[in-house]
């Protein structure tokens, strides 16, 4: 072979491992490209799923006051014009009449109307005058006998009402003789026995009367 033969060959070898070097450099790009691109697809997939908070932004300081040599000066104060004072006319006062009310009438009930009066009592021309003696009506056995076992003794003096038909309607003692017993024999005896000619009216019509008995005294005589 010879030396133009050989160097040809040397020549289109190195181009050949050239291009092969060239191939792998290419494969080699692509792998790592490819790669790198699934990595950061990975990589975003993961961040998508989850949810980066934000943190808030620190708040505001607020802006520190003007110096003072900075603020405006205060508005003066001017006085207000004087005012005109304009005479009012008094307010015309009228009287006021105070309002009397007058008191409700009152409801008018009609007092019932009173009972008749009784008639006047008949004027008595000739009282009434029993038809015996009155102390005579009351006997010895009329005596109650507890009251002489025990001694009892008494005056008694009643007060009579006699109708107009001569007989007592009513009796009173009027002077006790301190026994009941025997003040209770008084009005019973003469009640039950006294009979009067009845006092008469004006008209010589028979009336009723009061009179008063004379002293009845009960004694215990001896034997």
């Amino acid at each position: 072979m010879s030396y133009a033969q050989r160097k040809e060959m040397s020549g289109n070898r190195t181009v050949s491992i050239a291009i092969v070097a060239l191939i792998h450099v290419l494969l080699g790009y692509f792998i790592v490209t490819g790669l790198a691109y699934n990595v950061v697809k990975q990589a975003t997939e993961d961040l998508k799923t989850f949810d980066v908070e934000e943190e808030p932004p620190p708040p505001e300081e607020p802006p520190p006051p003007p110096p003072e040599d900075s603020l405006p000066p205060p508005p003066e104060i001017s006085s207000p014009p004087p005012l005109n004072r304009i005479p009012m006319e008094s307010p015309m006062q009228v009287p006021q009449t105070p309002m009397v009310q007058s008191p409700p009438t009152p409801t008018y009930v009609p007092a019932p109307p009173a009972p008749p009066a009784p008639p006047p009592p008949p004027r008595v021309s000739q009282a009434a005058r029993a038809k015996g003696n009155l102390a005579a009506y009351i006997r010895p056995d009329d005596y109650p006998a507890s009251a002489i076992d025990q001694g009892v003794q008494g005056t008694a003096r009643a007060r009579l009402e006699v109708a107009a038909s001569g007989r007592i309607s009513n009796c009173t003692i009027t002077q006790s003789t301190g026994n009941r017993q025997l003040d209770t024999v008084v009005c019973r005896v003469l009640t039950s026995r006294a009979r009067f000619d009845p006092a008469k009216d004006q008209n010589g019509n028979p009336v009723g009367d009061t009179i008063n008995t004379p002293p009845i005294r009960f004694e215990i005589t001896g034997e």
